[in-house]
């Protein structure tokens, strides 16, 4: 069944949104410098601006999306995007760094909840068929957001001030809040649910076990991808100059993760993310053979970017179906889990990245990498278990 001219519309816009929200999110690491040097900070400071809006968003996002869940999504929607349209003006307006780090926290909020209502909506709205294609849609806007957003706001950035990246994502704010007054569908329904009830989700095992498939093979990726320059400078002796050129083919093959996450979800789902992983781990894995040689390596890191988001849709819509099998008021708050699971997956990749690399070398990151994805395979194994259950 094809979508139709409203349900393309709607799509499209939620995936504008989550463009939008994405480049607010990520193009600060582009732009750690220049703010450190015009705020008088140390880099390292600085970098609680990426630390702080990841933390914001992992625990402000389930605890608020189950709070709000009770309110009419139309304006609720309308409502956080103007906030997110004022984080970001606030951050372009200030000298100060605490102001700055109190605008990304809100914004983190902000976004955190809107990706969950937009995950919530498309279900609502879109045919079963196309469920699980669409949903793969609205996470490619991160996707997007890193390969064209974060490039062309750094490139603000550096041209002029940092500032006006902020002021360019607060114009994309204000353009997508235009866009969806008129696009977002004014009958979404609202569920009143306290937020204990919803917290309750976790002591389903269905839930607990499908929550962590996307914190560990995103782990796994990110075990590599945090000390991917590295890596593409030393190991595979490819020259700094073109290491822009390596990332931004990793953002385009990253992009086809997206879609390829939408045809596993649409066919067995959790069933075909078992041998996934597998295939995730075995390409992680053989980066640790293949670091040292420059064409195979890059191949291995292209066939990483293709697996890094496979997961996505099938555990978004997982997460949702099994919550609203519990309660239809906990659908929201499930919606919150799989951005908040990927968010803790890249800090554990990143932890364990860290100490690999201080007590060990680059190629063993692949080992651990590897690891992380073979205990994402053998999770989806007893989640497929108990679904049959």
């Amino acid at each position: 069944m094809a979508l139709t001219k409203k349900q393309t519309f709607l799509a499209c816009t939620l995936t504008l949104l989550t463009f939008v929200m994405g480049t607010s999110e990520f193009v600060i690491v582009g732009l750690l410098t220049e703010v450190a040097a015009d705020l008088n900070v140390t880099v390292a400071s600085a970098g609680t601006l990426v630390s702080g809006f990841a933390i914001a968003y992992a625990i402000g996002t389930p605890l608020l999306t189950g709070w709000v869940s009770r309110f009419p999504k139309y304006p609720l929607m309308l409502t956080l995007i103007v906030v997110f349209i004022l984080g970001n003006i606030t951050s372009a307006l200030t000298s100060s760094f605490g102001v700055l780090l109190a605008a990304r926290i809100v914004t983190a909020a902000a976004s955190g909840v809107l990706t969950a209502l937009a995950m919530t909506v498309a279900s609502d709205t879109m045919p079963a068929a196309k469920r699980s294609s669409v949903i793969a849609l609205i996470f490619a806007g991160f996707t997007i957001s890193n390969v064209l957003g974060v490039p062309l706001g750094t490139f603000i950035g550096q041209l002029g001030s940092w500032h006006l990246t902020f002021w360019a994502t607060a114009l994309l704010g204000v353009i997508a809040f235009l866009i969806s007054l008129f696009i977002l569908p004014k009958t979404a329904a609202s569920e009143k649910s306290s937020i204990g009830k919803q917290l309750v989700l976790f002591k389903n095992p269905k839930i607990l076990v499908g929550f962590f498939i996307p914190t560990f093979s995103i782990a796994g990726t990110y075990t590599i991808y945090t000390y991917i320059t590295p890596i593409i400078e030393d190991e595979l002796g490819i020259a700094s100059s073109s290491v822009g050129l390596v990332l931004l083919a990793y953002g385009l093959f990253s992009i086809g993760s997206n879609f390829l996450a939408g045809k596993i979800a649409s066919r067995n789902g959790i069933g075909d993310l078992r041998y996934a992983f597998i295939i995730q781990a075995i390409i992680i894995g053989s980066l640790y053979v293949t670091m040292n040689m420059k064409i195979a390596g890059l191949i291995s890191i292209m066939l990483m970017a293709v697996m890094i988001y496979v997961m996505n849709a099938t555990i978004q819509i997982y997460l949702m179906d099994k919550a609203a099998a519990y309660s239809s008021a906990a659908r929201d708050f499930a919606s919150s889990l799989t951005p908040v699971s990927v968010n803790i997956g890249i800090t554990l990749g990143s932890a364990l990245g860290g100490l690999v690399v201080a007590h060990g070398n680059l190629p063993n990151l692949a080992i651990v990498g590897g690891i992380c994805a073979l205990i994402a395979s053998l999770l989806s194994f007893i989640s497929y278990r108990k679904g049959t259950e």
